[in-house]
């Protein structure tokens, strides 16, 4: 069951993906065709300057997301003791390098994992979880935070939100640059039916484009979870630690500290208080699958 459900994970990750950059093509082509009359210009720009952003963000990811969060880093092992021994069991256990390892400072539990790939990734957690977790729920914290460094998630979830934005700016500048007067071919160039359609699909991927792609981000990290707490009950053996910290988590008071636009990388939702009785569910604009469902398949496994 749990391995069906890893690969059941992998396979919907993929799509998604392929969904994001397909997206990501077609404003290229939109914006090369609105402005030049050159879809493959625009395809060609967009895939350039593409590259290059989200190479520099994904360089830059550690310093960029700690800093954004006021995340101080630790080095000794006696300022946190066991958070430490944790933190080199499951680098026995996934045989993956010693991360670096970020304390935030907030009450609220909470935690989440960056960095462009396992040799140069960190964790980070709050005071307030290591205060109100034990050892059991802790470990299944860090299992799961382990396991999006494994699977490589820390860089898939900073390359989709470097493409997100991405795609909102190219959006936005093409809006501008088309008033400017960059359309203005079109006065004298009516292509007949099929050039209307061209026309109007080209309009419609630039504003619809930059919905789209939240939607895609949040649905690959809402997928990339569940795929998370099913590694971490693999490192573990024991789907209870996580099942109990995710309940602590949720229904603890929002996070302080945390940055907006890091908020789909932490373990739950950090601004968002799940009351007792309330009801959750996978929205379009969720930024994590809800812990109903996330503790139903804990309990499956």
């Amino acid at each position: 069951m749990l391995h069906q459900q890893i690969e059941q994970n992998k396979r919907r990750t993929v799509l998604i993906v392929f969904l994001f950059f397909l997206l990501f093509a077609a404003l290229g082509a939109a914006i090369g065709y609105l402005n030049w009359d050159n879809a493959l210009s625009g395809l060609a720009l967009a895939l350039i300057i593409g590259v290059v952003y989200v190479f520099i963000m994904v360089a830059q990811s550690t310093q960029v997301v700690m800093s954004l969060n006021n995340a101080r880093e630790i080095t000794d092992k006696a300022q946190f003791p066991m958070l430490w021994n944790i933190v080199e069991e499951m680098t026995i256990v996934t045989r993956l390098p010693f991360p670096r390892i970020f304390i935030i400072e907030d009450e609220s539990p909470n935690a989440f994992a960056a960095g462009n790939s396992p040799e140069k990734a960190s964790v980070a957690v709050t005071t307030g979880l290591l205060e109100k977790l034990n050892r059991e729920e802790l470990t299944g914290v860090l299992a799961h935070e382990f396991a999006h460094i494994r699977n490589y998630d820390i860089r898939l979830s900073t390359v989709a939100l470097a493409i997100a934005g991405l795609i909102a700016f190219l959006a936005q500048f093409s809006t501008r640059m088309m008033f400017w007067g960059g359309g203005r071919r079109r006065k004298s160039d009516n292509s007949g039916g099929a050039g209307i359609i061209l026309l109007i699909l080209s309009l419609l991927i630039l504003v619809l484009s930059p919905f789209v792609a939240t939607i895609i981000r949040l649905a690959l990290s809402r997928n990339r979870e569940y795929l998370a707490d099913a590694s971490a009950v693999e490192f573990t053996r024991n789907p209870e630690g996580l099942k109990s910290a995710l309940i602590k988590i949720a229904t603890s008071e929002p996070m302080e500290a945390a940055n907006a636009a890091s908020a789909s990388l932490y373990i739950v939702n950090p601004f968002k208080r799940l009351k007792e009785g309330e009801a959750e569910s996978d929205g379009l604009f969720s930024t994590h699958p809800s812990t109903a469902n996330r503790i139903k398949r804990l309990e499956a496994m």
